[in-house]
């Protein structure tokens, strides 16, 4: 599991600025009205060859401005969860009695604190920077988190705070599954269902699991892993602190494991939020196997399941490698089913290929389909080697790497595919522009 780091600071200060350089994207919202940001943002950082995850939350304040009460609690829930906290202020502005109140929370964290004073986009700006001594959290870091100034020293502190990975508890050959879906898709009864025992609260009350267990079982020799995760509730509309509590462990469970379980209720059909936690999944680069639960309640005839499978596959575009699986985890209808695809999936998470083999498959896809003129060049590629598994990633040595058009990309995956099956599993393509 990855370490995590937590921005806080009251509002206005450049917190999801700060985010979205350390993260080299434009992700979070960024706005002048403050406590536009209501909602953490999560996402995977590298510096120096350290990777960690980067928490971005609304400001701490006091006062009873709307959404303050939420973002201050969300903003705790962040520094517990947190390995290292990004404390911003505004090098410009001074201290402020929010930054004073700010700094008597994070005394009692008793976690490792940077002080990031943002928005020192010019000399004259830090010449104020020694009152910030007075908050008592250490030496604070000049930085502009619009210009990139400083920033180089503000994450090399940042990564000798962090500490180290801690290695994996589990066999290597341990299958570690996430179960991931809205609140009351079943996530616990599958889980109960699965270990034979009643090791979670089952509840009819959407949301009643709050925290991530590991549980450890074997089948037909084969070591698992089951994680199930709290709900996943719509952004907006996730009020209670636990609940929020609750994504973050999810986004955890999903990182830690190999094969994510999606699962969709049967009795309410697809809707827009499963496309977004699938979408987690994804994002991760995870092996990917979508449950249809509560198949009993369906009422069927001899095309149900193919008009099912068609609607997953218009819903989930980017989900076409993932297999399909329809089952009651009350009634155990057609649980046998599942475990079969789960291994296949994780053994094409896990699959490597032979170098030769694979550059005579890649040879014949060119081949057949040559690649077309883009940026004003066409793309040749002279050698690819496998670099990685979970999930399967592949370097093409090329003559270009800005000639390669997406399409033609994902021609190349399906070739891949076609070829070495990868079941469930996503790949990667890197390029290499060989001199």
């Amino acid at each position: 599991m990855l370490p995590s780091v937590a921005i806080v600071g009251r509002p206005n200060v450049g917190k999801s600025m700060l985010f979205n350089r350390i993260i080299g994207e434009r992700v979070s919202i960024t706005d002048e009205t403050p406590g536009l940001t209501r909602d953490r943002l999560y996402a995977k950082a590298e510096w120096l060859g350290r990777y960690f995850n980067v928490i971005d939350t609304g400001g701490i304040d006091f006062d009873d401005a709307p959404f303050m009460h939420e973002i201050k609690h969300q903003s705790e829930i962040a520094i517990e969860e947190a390995d290292v906290i990004l404390f911003v202020v505004d090098i410009q502005a001074g201290i402020t009695e929010a930054d004073s109140y700010i700094a008597r929370i994070l005394y009692k964290a008793n976690k490792p604190v940077i002080l990031v004073a943002n928005k020192a986009d010019n000399v004259e700006s830090t010449e104020h920077i020694y009152e910030f001594y007075s908050l008592g959290i250490g030496d604070p870091m000049p930085v502009s988190s619009i210009h990139g100034i400083g920033m180089g020293d503000m994450l090399d502190t940042l990564v000798k705070a962090l500490p180290e990975v801690a290695p994996d508890p589990y066999e290597p050959d341990t299958i570690k599954m996430c179960l991931i879906g809205r609140p009351n898709v079943g996530k616990s009864s599958l889980m109960n269902t699965m270990l034979g025992e009643n090791r979670v609260i089952v509840s009819e009350i959407a949301g009643t699991t709050r925290d991530s267990i590991d549980s450890q079982f074997s089948l037909d020799d084969q070591k698992y892993v089951v994680i199930d995760t709290a709900g996943l509730r719509k952004r907006g509309k996730v009020y209670e602190n636990a609940e929020k509590y609750s994504v973050l462990r999810a986004m955890s469970a999903i990182e830690r494991s190999d094969v994510c379980l999606i699962l969709i209720d049967a009795e309410t059909g697809i809707i827009e939020q499963d496309k977004k936690i699938a979408g987690y999944a994804d994002e991760a680069f995870k092996a990917v196997v979508i449950v249809v639960n509560k198949w009993d309640t369906v009422a069927k005839d001899t095309r149900t399941m193919n008009r099912w499978e068609e609607n997953i596959r218009a819903h989930f575009q980017y989900l076409s490698h993932a297999p399909v699986i329809f089952l009651s985890a009350k009634t155990k209808a057609r649980l046998h089913t599942l475990f079969p695809v789960v291994r296949d999936v994780f053994e094409s998470y896990t699959k490597k290929v032979q170098t030769s083999v694979l550059n005579d498959v890649l040879s014949d896809a060119i081949a057949m389909n040559p690649p077309k003129t883009h940026q004003g060049g066409i793309i040749k590629v002279y050698y690819a080697t496998q670099v990685g598994t979970r999930p399967p990633a592949f370097i093409l040595f090329v003559n270009n790497t800005e000639w390669l058009h997406f399409s033609y990309e994902r021609y190349i995956k399906n070739k891949l595919r076609e070829a070495f099956g990868f079941q469930g599993t996503p790949i990667k393509i890197l390029l290499r522009k060989r001199d």
